[in-house]
């Protein structure tokens, strides 16, 4: 299984950035597909899941400003940051967990098999 996150950047305060996540090796539709970032000196924290069928769910201090989505013919899913913040930056990973996993809480990093290897993201003041 590979997941290969990609699209970060420096991106000024306000602006905006997609981040992606390729996965192979897998069957895409029995995952649920999140993103976690991690700052500097911080713990890696939860930002964002979706399920198989497309429901999402956000952390309080993303949500109305990123939003996830997934397509299924591209193993991919997609991460749409806007109105970005000098707090946002972190290094961004997805991960994947499977829905016959023992775990149901796809916001704690343990409900998770697979993570990609991350891509940095820079929001400038």
């Amino acid at each position: 299984v590979q997941l290969q996150a990609y699209g970060g950047g420096l991106v000024q305060a306000g602006g905006s950035l997609r981040l992606s996540c390729a996965a192979s090796g897998l069957t895409f539709t029995n995952y649920v597909m999140g993103w976690f970032r991690q700052a500097p000196g911080k713990e890696r924290e939860f930002v964002g899941s979706i399920t198989w069928s497309g429901g999402s769910v956000y952390a309080d201090s993303v949500k109305g400003r990123f939003t996830i989505s997934r397509d299924g013919a591209k193993n991919t899913v997609h991460l749409q940051m806007n109105s970005l913040k000098p707090e946002d930056t972190a290094n961004y990973y997805c991960a994947a967990a499977s829905k016959y996993g023992y775990y149901s809480d796809y916001s704690r990093e343990r409900g998770y098999d697979y993570w990609g290897q991350g891509t940095q993201v820079t929001v400038s003041s």
